[in-house]
């Protein structure tokens, strides 16, 4: 590396959500004890409905126009993105290979094996590796870790950033993206999350993911239909809103003195129950009987109050999600508005430390 040679450009971290994307971009500069990041710029902008259902791009240019809207608001020059495909589209499969192979004879090699692996036509499918390390069962072999998706999830997310005039330079797993956010939040969890079992539940507007970490790597995610896009409707079906009105009312209040009691309590009720359910589906499907903490996170989170509730049925340790907890942030970041999205922003903040690989 010379001198003067540049500095790889910025990626900015970029969360297509069903209901809006997210962006972030993060600095680090060094400082005593390790690395300091600094949050240089940061937006949300929501989605038309339907422009994105079940985690796939159903209109590239909807999606496209509220990219450049968010690239606008958060004042960022950068043009580089990170952005991810959800777990359910995507195949992950750990292989072992010969030590002594190179990189590229490896590439070969998954080339012409991969069919075994991937139930899809191989020019369907876009295909990465990554070297985990050494095989445990054999030290003259190393563990890799295939991961395969349908081209179009690429293709669309690609296209939809080229319409907003931005250019893809990454296309991570958003399990992934969550495991590396969960990277600065290790720091206040026991032994630094050694040893430990933590339970991540990803409260979207649609979705509910449980990512479970061992020794601060994913093992296990499961997907179910569940998010606070049920508590917008609720709103809307008793008070006789539109999505809109109620998503608004929901968000700054303003809605009759029966709300709280009547239609907020059961819905938080609804969620403590749903994440007990989650983390009971991974007790039966693993041979673990206990986590050590359940870390909270997405947008629904941030309702005040279910962290407690949550942790009284659950009996175990909660925290809600926060990234930027021990993070600078630029002048033109509000720091109240990123703090109330800090639980939203977890895939965001996973894509954007894409930067400094």
């Amino acid at each position: 590396m010379g001198l003067f040679s540049r500095k790889a450009p910025t990626m900015l971290g970029l969360d297509i959500s069903s209901t809006a994307v997210k962006l972030l971009e993060l600095s680090r500069h060094s400082a005593r004890g390790g690395n300091r990041y600094r949050v240089e710029s940061y937006a949300v902008e929501p989605l038309p409905s339907n422009a994105v259902v079940e985690k796939n791009i159903a209109d590239v240019d909807a999606v496209g126009k509220a990219l450049r809207e968010v690239v606008r608001k958060s004042g960022t020059k950068a043009r580089q993105a990170a952005v991810a495909v959800s777990g359910s589209a995507v195949i992950t499969k750990v292989i072992s290979m010969p030590i002594s192979l190179s990189e590229r004879e490896m590439e070969t090699q998954i080339q012409l094996e991969a069919d075994q692996y991937i139930p899809y036509p191989l020019e369907e499918v876009n295909l990465d590796f990554e070297v985990l390390g050494t095989s445990e069962k054999n030290p003259e072999m190393v563990d890799v870790l295939l991961a395969a998706s349908r081209s179009e999830n690429v293709d669309d997310r690609v296209a939809a950033l080229e319409v907003a005039g931005l250019e893809c330079a990454v296309v991570d797993v958003e399990a992934y993206a969550m495991e590396r956010a969960c990277g600065l939040l290790a720091v206040n969890w026991p032994g630094g999350g050694e040893d430990q079992t933590i339970a991540v539940a990803d409260i979207g507007a649609t979705t509910t993911t449980l990512n479970v970490l061992y020794n601060n790597r994913i093992t296990y995610t499961r997907e179910q239909n569940f998010g606070g896009r049920q508590l917008t409707e609720e709103i809307q079906r008793r008070y006789g809103l539109s999505m809109e009105e109620a998503g608004m009312a929901k968000r700054q209040g303003g809605l009759p003195d029966n709300y709280v009691a009547e239609v907020l309590e059961p819905f938080k009720e609804a969620m403590a129950q749903q994440v007990n359910r989650s983390v009971q589906f991974f007790f039966s499907a693993t041979n673990h009987s206990a986590v050590d903490m359940v870390i909270l996170a997405g947008g629904t989170s941030s309702i005040p109050g279910v962290d407690e509730l949550v942790q009284e049925r659950l009996g175990v340790d909660i925290m809600v999600a926060n990234p930027f907890a021990d993070m600078s942030v630029a002048s033109r970041v509000n720091p109240q508005a990123l703090s109330n999205d800090a639980p939203a922003m977890m895939i965001a903040c996973g894509l954007a430390l894409r930067s400094f690989d």
